[in-house]
Order: structure tokens, then sequence, then C-alpha cells
């Protein structure tokens, strides 16, 4: 899995938890204490998420690093990174 793929199956990990609390993507950003914009690009997987910018995420949905950054893709792209590297 590229990193352009992991970027989005993030972004949408990330929109449905957003929908999920029913708040905004600007909502979010206030709750957050980062810009609309960096939510935004991050929901659309263009722009990477810093590890600050995760932990405040997580904290404005209410959740913990671990839950936030643990979905699906991000175990195909463990997975496959172990069998790259063995």
């Amino acid at each position: 899995m590229k990193n352009s793929a992991l970027l989005h199956a993030f972004g949408e990990h990330l929109r449905a938890l957003r929908k999920l609390r029913g708040l905004s993507q600007q909502a979010l950003a206030d709750e957050a204490d980062i810009s609309w914009p960096t939510v935004q690009r991050v929901e659309a997987g263009s722009q990477s998420a810093t590890l600050e910018v995760l932990a405040a995420l997580a904290q404005a949905l209410g959740i913990s690093l671990k839950e936030l950054v643990d979905f699906p893709a991000a175990e195909a792209q463990n997975i496959q990174g172990r069998v790259d590297l063995g």
C-alpha cells in the first residue's frame, strides 16, 4: 500500500469518526485548536498529520491516540511493512 493510499484511508477514518460525533470540520478544528484547512486536507488525504495534530484530534474526538490510528488500512500497512522488511 502506498503512502497516498494510507493517507486517503486515514482521512476517511477521521471523517467517519468526526461525523459519528456530529461535528463539522470547523467544530473539530476548533475543539482540537488547529486550523480548519488542516482538518480538510487530512480528511482529503492530501496532507499527513503530525503527532501533535493527531494527539489534538484524538483529544477533541474523546478517544485515545491508539484508537485514532487503529483502522483497517493501518493494519494492512503494518503487515505489508513487516513482509517487506522480513
